[in-house]
């Protein structure tokens, strides 16, 4: 991975295809790193597209952050400095949940940096499960993983996965169980972000927002339709996929990236 110091922190990164390629930039969700975008980063970059997938700070491979500097704002704002660091131009920005959170703020605040965004599992809302969130989170930052991993999974996965995807699965509740009580604090941004609706009114930037059918955390309408209409964009919902739908069913969102990107004339 390249490693680059941006708006006070150090993120690390995947820069892969043809750099005169149209650029994508993966944005992962809470509790997981870059790599939940593999399938779709091979998927684009054999289809021609610049791709760069990377880790927010104080997850993956990034740098540590304090739970102050851990709000979703300032992780959009480091979302918006690492793509001019990286100096392409305007991007298609896709985001899975937390990283749905950074690509609405910035096709609301940063219009300039996008040719589109899309938002996977995500919400444009303030959390609307905050009582019930807020112990977990304080209980992931003062004791680690270990004794919420079913509800992890539970959370970020649907039932179609949970039974029938072994393999991915048993992978990242290998990954959750090593992460660090310092997830509690990244988890602790999350919950407590800011409302969205009113601020994507008038969004020039065209919005998808894509739902997974068993999504048990943001289910539609939160995670599709409730965006779509606030944005002006176009929801769709991806059956037998849960939270993690860019995870879970990376054929079938593929699909609706290409014919998304397809609307739009952009050349690199």
């Amino acid at each position: 991975m390249e490693k680059v110091t941006v708006n006070g922190t150090q993120l690390a990164y995947v820069d892969s295809g043809p750099r005169d390629g149209v650029p994508i930039v993966f944005s992962h969700s809470l509790f997981f790193d870059h790599r939940m975008f593999d399938a779709l980063s091979t998927h684009f970059t054999q289809a021609g597209y610049r791709v760069v997938a990377y880790d927010h700070r104080n997850q993956g491979a990034s740098g540590p952050a304090p739970r102050e500097r851990l709000d979703v704002e300032t992780l959009a704002e480091d979302a918006a400095a690492l793509t001019r660091h990286l100096g392409f131009g305007p991007c298609h920005f896709v985001g899975n949940s937390l990283g749905g959170f950074v690509a609405i703020r910035l096709a609301a605040r940063r219009q300039e940096l996008l040719f589109s965004a899309t938002v996977l599992g995500s919400s444009a809302e303030e959390e609307h499960r905050l009582a019930e969130f807020a112990p977990l989170v304080e209980h992931l930052a003062a004791h680690g993983t270990a004794d919420l991993l079913d509800t992890l999974m539970y959370t970020m996965f649907g039932d179609t996965s949970l039974t029938q995807r072994p393999e991915m699965c048993t992978y990242w509740r290998n990954f959750m169980a090593q992460l660090s009580p310092t997830i509690g604090d990244s988890a602790h941004g999350v919950i407590h972000r800011s409302r969205m609706v009113e601020e994507l009114t008038g969004c020039r930037v065209p919005v998808l927002a894509i739902a997974g059918a068993e999504d048990h955390t943001y289910p539609q309408p939160i995670s599709g339709r409730h965006i779509a209409v606030a944005s002006g964009g176009r929801d769709v919902t991806v059956e037998g996929a849960g939270h993690s739908v860019a995870l879970e069913r990376p054929d079938i969102v593929a699909e609706h990236l290409e014919w998304f990107f397809d609307q739009m004339d952009v050349a690199a």
